[in-house]
């Protein structure tokens, strides 16, 4: 048994354009930017989603934007999704990166939200 959720929607941004993608959405949204330090990589929409973590992450990749699932057994959720039709694509880090049916990308990755948060909203997968 293991636990899941959506932890954050990822406005994946090529490099050189990141810092006004996160200008732009952050005026857009209404709401303030913040870079996350820890991260160089993003810039925080502070409470664009209320309950998710909402950012620009500079890739040197395409742009378009993706989902991270957080959980308490990587390895777990990764093999549910993979049993319901992503592929694994790559991993950084803890996080393991998934194509999912439609092309869309997700990310795995180990709990990020305060405990009470995510046990309060995980769904509990047998």
């Amino acid at each position: 048994m293991h636990r899941s959720r959506v932890y954050a929607v990822i406005i994946d941004t090529p490099e050189a354009e990141a810092a006004q993608a996160a200008k732009f959405w952050s005026a857009a949204l209404g709401v303030d930017a913040q870079p996350f330090p820890p991260a160089p990589q993003f810039t925080t929409l502070h409470e664009a989603l209320p309950g998710l973590i909402t950012a620009v992450q500079a890739v040197d990749d395409a742009p378009r934007m993706h989902l991270d699932i957080e959980t308490d057994d990587v390895e777990a959720e990764t093999t549910r999704l993979i049993a319901l039709g992503a592929e694994q694509i790559s991993q950084w880090q803890e996080c393991h990166v998934l194509r999912v049916p439609g092309g869309q990308l997700i990310c795995v990755l180990p709990v990020e939200s305060d405990p009470e948060v995510f046990q309060a909203r995980a769904t509990v997968w047998p």
